[in-house]
C-alpha cells in the first residue's frame, strides 16, 4: 500500500533550497513547484488549510491565535485539534482505506487528533512555577521509549533565544524511528514538523550567510530520514508554509490605538496589562497580519481611518474584503490589517517600558496577547543577559524558582518576517516531492491543494 512522508519544512524557498543538496537531489529525481500560500501566511492557518483542503473561513484557524470572545482573552498557540473544523487528510483517506494509520510529529493542533501516533511539545508546569521540557506523546508508552532513545524533547532549543537545530534534529530522528518500526508498526502517513529555518531567518533575514548555514544544517539533519523513507517505500512530500522576507520596520499598532483613546489598560503591581474587556479596539498582532477587534460597530469608521493612516499598513480589510482571502470567519477581527513589505506588527500596548508587563521580557508565548519575534534574542542592551540566563539554569537544576527576563523590548533587532502573501517566487514557499507524477502541470500549487496531493500519494 502507498505510504507518504509529509515534511513541513518551515521557511523552505528556492533560495533556501539552493543550500540544501540532499533535498535538492530528491527534487531533481522527483519534482518541485511553487506553493501559493494563504493569508495569513502563518503556521497554524497554513497547516490547517493544507490538512483540510479548506480556507480559514471553513476551518476557523484565522491565525496563530485570536481573541476568544467567549473567554474575553486573546490567546495564541492553542493545541486542541477540535479548534480545527473539517475533516483532516488522514480522516478522508480512511474512508477509502479504513486500516490507514497516521503519525504526527510536531504539526500543530495535535492534541486530541485522530492520529495513531502523536508527538507534540508540551512543557511540564510545576506547582512552584518552574517549567521543564517535555512532550505530549500518544500512545503513552512511546513517551519513555523516545526519551530513552533521544533524550527529553529539547524545548528550550525549539523556541526562544537558545533555539537551534536540536529541536528539528530531535523530531527528524523521532520520525526515523517511527517509519523504521523501531517502536512499532510503521504508519502509512507520517507527518513531521521541522521549524529550524524559522529561527535564523527571523533573526538575521533570508539573504545572509546565517540563512544559508541554517539550510545546510537542516539538510544534514534530514538526510538520514530521507534515506530511510526511500528504503521503506515512502513518497516524500516536503512543503513550506511561507517564505520569510527581510524585515525593516516594526509597527506598534496597539500603541497607535491606545494613543487615540481606543485601547485601555489596567494596572497590577505597577505594571500595565491589556484590558480586552473595556477596550473599544485592540489588535492581536501576528507577524505581518493583525486582527483588530472592535466590539461596537459605531467605532469602525474611526478605527478604520486611524489604521489606514498608520505608517507601515498596506491593507485594512473589513468583513467583505476578508472574504476575498477566505478569511471571513467569526473568529477574525472586525478588521484585519496587513503590513507593507518589510513591515510587521508588534503586540506592544504600553507607552513606557518601565510599565511593561512582567511577561514582556520573557519567553511567554501563551500569555502575550500577540506574537513576539524578539523572543529569539537575548537583550543586546543588557550585557549580562546570557550570564543571567545561565544563573537561572543553575537555579532550575537546584529546584529553585526563577524568571528568564532576557528578551529585548526594542524590536529593531528582528530582521525577518512573514504573514502577507509573497510577491517573489524565489523567496516564496514551495513544495518538493520524490514523485513527479503527483504534481499538477502548473507553476504553483494552492496550499489547499496539498491535501489532495497527499491523498494521491496514498493511493486514494
Amino acid at each position: 500500500m502507498s505510504k507518504v512522508l509529509l515534511l513541513d519544512i518551515v521557511g523552505l524557498t528556492p533560495r533556501a533550497l539552493a543550500a540544501m543538496p540532499r533535498l535538492t537531489a530528491l527534487g531533481r529525481a522527483g519534482g518541485h513547484l511553487g506553493l501559493d500560500t494563504i493569508l495569513p501566511a502563518v503556521t497554524c492557518s497554513v497547516q490547517s488549510t493544507m490538512l483540510t483542503g479548506t480556507m480559514p473561513r471553513e476551518h476557523g484557524i484565522v491565525g496563530n491565535g485570536w481573541h476568544f470572545r467567549g473567554l474575553g482573552d486573546p490567546l495564541l498557540w492553542r493545541q486542541h485539534n477540535k479548534l480545527v473544523a473539517g475533516e483532516k487528510v488522514w480522516e478522508t483517506a480512511r474512508r477509502s482505506r479504513p486500516e490507514l494509520t497516521t503519525a504526527n510529529l510536531g504539526w500543530w493542533f495535535a492534541m486530541g487528533a485522530t492520529t495513531d501516533i502523536t508527538v507534540t511539545p508540551r512543557p511540564i508546569y510545576h506547582a512552584d512555577g518552574r517549567k521543564s521540557p517535555d512532550a505530549y506523546v500518544r500512545p503513552a508508552a512511546l513517551h519513555d521509549q523516545l526519551v530513552g532513545a533521544l533524550g527529553e524533547f529539547p524545548l528550550f532549543q525549539y523556541w526562544g533565544p537558545t533555539a537551534t537545530i536540536q529541536s528539528s534534529a530531535w523530531l527528524a530522528e523521532a520520525t526515523r524511528g517511527v517509519i523504521t518500526e523501531r517502536w512499532g508498526p510503521a504508519p502509512d502517513l507520517a507527518m513531521a514538523y521541522l521549524p529550524h529555518l524559522d529561527y535564523d531567518l527571523q533573526r538575521f533575514g533570508p539573504n545572509g550567510a546565517e540563512a544559508a548555514r541554517a539550510a545546510r544544517e537542516l539538510d544534514d539533519a534530514i538526510a538520514p530520514l530521507l534515506d530511510d523513507a526511500a528504503e521503506r517505500g515512502y513518497t516524500v512530500v516536503a512543503v513550506s508554509e511561507y517564505g520569510i522576507e527581510q524585515a525593516s520596520r516594526p509597527v506598534d499598532i496597539n500603541r497607535a490605538l491606545r494613543r487615540d483613546g481606543l485601547l485601555e489598560v489596567y494596572v497590577q503591581d505597577g505594571r500595565e496589562q491589556l484590558d480586552p474587556w473595556t477596550s473599544r479596539a485592540f489588535a492581536v498582532a501576528d507577524h505581518q497580519v493583525a486582527h483588530v477587534y472592535v466590539p461596537d460597530a459605531a467605532d469602525l469608521p474611526r478605527v478604520t481611518a486611524l489604521l489606514r493612516g498608520l505608517e507601515g499598513v498596506d491593507e485594512v480589510l473589513d468583513r467583505e474584503a476578508q472574504a476575498r482571502y477566505g478569511l471571513d470567519h467569526e473568529r477574525s477581527g472586525e478588521l484585519v490589517v496587513v503590513a507593507e513589505p518589510g513591515a510587521w506588527f508588534t503586540y506592544y500596548f504600553w507607552l513606557d517600558d518601565d510599565r511593561a508587563p512582567e511577561y514582556a521580557r520573557g519567553v511567554d508565548i501563551h500569555r502575550k496577547p500577540g506574537y513576539d519575534p524578539a523572543e529569539l534574542f537575548f537583550d543586546p542592551a543588557d550585557r549580562l543577559a546570557k550570564a543571567k540566563a545561565g544563573a537561572n539554569l543553575v537555579k532550575k537544576r537546584l529546584g529553585l524558582r526563577y524568571a528568564m527576563s532576557t528578551v529585548p523590548l526594542d524590536p529593531s533587532c528582528v530582521r525577518g518576517t512573514h504573514g502577507r502573501l509573497s510577491s517573489s517566487r524565489r523567496d516564496g514557499p514551495m513544495l518538493v516531492t520524490s514523485d513527479a507524477g503527483l504534481l499538477p502541470d502548473t507553476e504553483a500549487l494552492p496550499a489547499a491543494g496539498v491535501r489532495d496531493l497527499v491523498l494521491r500519494g496514498l493511493g486514494v
